[in-house]
Order: structure tokens, then C-alpha cells, then sequence
């Protein structure tokens, strides 16, 4: 199935980010990101809630919730002045799904590292970034690499083939999708309503969209895709698709075809005759035909 055409969908997919680009619009954990002031720490408080962006909801705030605590009301301070001796004890108990607070204590570590070599997260990204490459799939890659060359033997001891943190730093190159690090990115560079524009040199329509289970869903039934495993490809493709319809920022309709994917409300697998669907006439659903049953059934 080729990608959709832009011109049908770029109403409808205008007034989905219309009624979603407002903070009351979904609960999401760039919310926690909000309540602080200064890029730095809206930056280091932002990785973090990407990273444990995974699972239910619920959990994903929950978890959030107490990592900043202990971090506290400066979180960039924080994490400049961490010290595994002193702070390890605090962070341990904390566990999301395979996550353990070890692998948390190690992303301190990392982000300890990048705020004292090159004097933010922005900057050590930007490092590895070249600003004429046509998406950030290169700088993403340099990214991880550079950052898994942290020593974390403070934080593991002997440190695993494959350490937790590992899960954090995802890179295109290896197949990924790296949902939530292009989630990370499209909070720091885009400036909207809901997404907070810290960063100021990477260009937002060079961001690739969060490939998350809503988007992929949505992404096929809009015929923004023809792929059909989730990968860095399928994301590539549908963000190549959105940049037709809008080329200086492609991902500004991410928030709203998650969030209304998390709602049940896009009439997936259901009849089209929902007037309150935004994306009626665009939105085709692949139906599954069900498989004929190895035995004839009962007549009437």
C-alpha cells in the first residue's frame, strides 16, 4: 500500500492537532516536564520521563513521579552534583517493569557526564549531529554510542555485557524505532501548546515521529506507511509521509494520533459511520478476514 496522498488529509489531520494542542487535552507525562522553569533541568527531567515513557500510563507517571522526587525541586543541580556513594540509596528502591534502580543510578551517571563535558544534553547531541543531514537518524546513532561509553562501573560494579541502561540509548542503525528518544526530541525541539521548545538548533522538520502502538495503528489505517513491523523504517515512513502535508513540521501531529489511539476514539475495527470520528473519509481501516474454521459449522 503506498503512502498517503497529503491533500485529503491535511484538513482532518489539522483539526486533530487543533482539538488535542492544549494542556488539558490528555494526560502525559510531559506535564511532569512542564513544571519546571529552566531548559536545563526541563531538559534532564524530560530525558528521563521519555525514557520511562513504557507501559500503562499509570505506571509511566507513577515511576516519573518518584525519580523527580528524588532529584528534587533542581534536578540539572542534581545530577551535576550525584555522587553514587552518597545518592545510590535513594535511587535503588526504584523499579519500572525490567528497569532497576541501578540501571537509573547508571543513567546519572551518563547524564552526569554530558552536563560536565559539553554543558548540556542539547550540546553533547549536537556534537555528533550534522545540521544539513535531511533527518536526526545519524545524530540519534552518535548519541547512544558516545553515551555507552560512560564508565558506569560505580553503578553496576562489573559491569554487564548489556546493562539495563542500554534500553535508554536505542539507535537507529540497529533497526530501532527509538520511540522514546524521537519522543524526547520532539518535547525538546517543537514549541507548541503541549511540547516545550528548550532546545534551539535542531530543527524540528528534521525530527522522525514516536513509533509507538497508536501511531503504528493509525499509521496504516491512514495509508502513512506500507510497512507492517515496527522498526526505524516505518517510522522514517511515516514522518516522510506527515512531511507532505506539513514539510517545516512533520511530528506536530504526534500528541494527537497517540492520545486519541490511547482513547479508543479512532473507530479502529469498527464501521465508518461515526460522524464524531475526526478522520472519517481518510481513515481505512485493514479489515481481517477471519480464517475459515477446520470444521463445517452446525446448520440451523
Amino acid at each position: 500500500m503506498p503512502p498517503a496522498k497529503s491533500e485529503p488529509l491535511r484538513a482532518p489531520l489539522e483539526n486533530l492537532y487543533q482539538t488535542f494542542d492544549h494542556t488539558e487535552s490528555a494526560t502525559d507525562p510531559v506535564h511532569i516536564v512542564r513544571r519546571y522553569v529552566t531548559p536545563e533541568d526541563r531538559e534532564v527531567v524530560g530525558f528521563c520521563a521519555a525514557a520511562l515513557a513504557f507501559g500503562r500510563v499509570a505506571s509511566v507517571l507513577q515511576s516519573i513521579e518518584a525519580l523527580v522526587a528524588v532529584m528534587g525541586p533542581h534536578p540539572a543541580a542534581f545530577v551535576r552534583r550525584f555522587t553514587p556513594a552518597r545518592d545510590s540509596a535513594r535511587i535503588e528502591p526504584l523499579v519500572h517493569r525490567w528497569i532497576r534502580g541501578r540501571d537509573l543510578v547508571a543513567l546519572m551517571l551518563i547524564l552526569q557526564r554530558m552536563l560536565k563535558e559539553a554543558g548540556s544534553i542539547e550540546q553533547f547531541f549536537l556534537e555528533g549531529d550534522d545540521p544539513l543531514a535531511p533527518d536526526i537518524s545519524g545524530a540519534l546513532d552518535s548519541f547512544a554510542t558516545r553515551a555507552l561509553q560512560t564508565d558506569l562501573r560505580e553503578a553496576y560494579g562489573r559491569v554487564p555485557k548489556r546493562p539495563g541502561v542500554c534500553y535508554f540509548f536505542p539507535r537507529p542503525s540497529a533497526g530501532s524505532a527509538c520511540k522514546r528518544m524521537n519522543l524526547f526530541l520532539r518535547w525538546m525541539v517543537r514549541r507548541d501548546a503541549i511540547d516545550l521548545g528548550v532546545w534551539t538548533k535542531v530543527a524540528p522538520a528534521r525530527l522522525i515521529v514516536p513509533l509507538d502502538t497508536h501511531v503504528i495503528r493509525l499509521g496504516q489505517c491512514l495509508r502513512l506507511t506500507r510497512y507492517t513491523s515496527p522498526g526505524w523504517k516505518m517510522a522514517a515512513e511515516i514522518t516522510s509521509s506527515l512531511r507532505k502535508v506539513d514539510p517545516t513540521d512533520p511530528v506536530r501531529y504526534d500528541f494527537s494520533l497517540c492520545h486519541v489511539g490511547m482513547m479508543n476514539a479512532c473507530g479502529f475495527n469498527r464501521a465508518q459511520r461515526d460522524s464524531q470520528w475526526a478522520l472519517r473519509g481518510v481513515c481505512r481501516p485493514t479489515v481481517r478476514r477471519r480464517r475459515p474454521s477446520a470444521r463445517p459449522s452446525a446448520r440451523p
